[in-house]
C-alpha cells in the first residue's frame, strides 16, 4: 500500500510533524505487524525520527546544522549555491523504516517523524509504503 502526500513549506529550512498522516495510514491500512516506510523524493529534504515533546528541539537542531553547514561558503561550486541544503538532507537522509506492531507504529514515548525542508519555500511529496510482516 503506497500513499503520497503533499505539503508547502514556508521557509528555507522547517521542520513538520507528519506522524499523525503515516499513524493514520497504518492504522487504516488493516495491518497487523509489519513496516512502512516513509520516503522524501527530494534532494534537499529529508525524513528524520526525533523528540516531539519540546517544539525547542526543532529550533535548535536547525540552527546546529546551519552551524555546521553555512548556507554560503566560499569555495562552493554548485551553481544554485544550497550545497548546504544538499548536505543537511544527506544527514537527515531520503527514508525512515518504522515497525508496525498491534496496528500501529511502535514509536518512543518521545518520538515522532518529520519532513525536513532544507531548501524552501517549496511544494514537496512525501510516500508512506506499508508492508505486511
Amino acid at each position: 500500500m503506497l500513499h503520497t502526500f503533499e505539503l508547502t513549506t514556508a521557509k528555507r529550512d522547517e521542520i513538520r510533524d507528519i506522524t499523525r498522516e503515516v499513524a493514520s495510514c497504518v492504522e487504516k491500512s488493516g495491518v497487523d505487524s509489519g513496516t512502512v516506510l516513509v520516503y522524501c523524493p527530494h534532494t534537499t529534504a529529508g525524513i528524520a525520527i526525533n523528540e516531539n515533546a519540546d517544539p525547542d528541539v526543532k529550533h535548535d537542531v536547525l540552527l546546529r546544522l546551519d552551524e555546521v553547514y553555512p548556507w554560503k561558503h566560499p569555495q562552493d561550486l554548485h551553481a544554485e549555491g544550497n550545497t548546504a541544503s544538499h548536505l543537511k538532507a544527506i544527514t537527515s537522509g531520503p527514508s525512515q523504516s518504522l515497525i508496525i506492531q498491534d496496528g500501529h507504529l511502535l514509536l518512543g514515548r518521545w518520538q515522532g517523524i518529520y519532513f525536513c525542508e532544507f531548501d524552501g519555500p517549496r511544494h514537496r511529496q512525501y510516500h508512506v509504503k506499508i508492508m505486511k510482516g
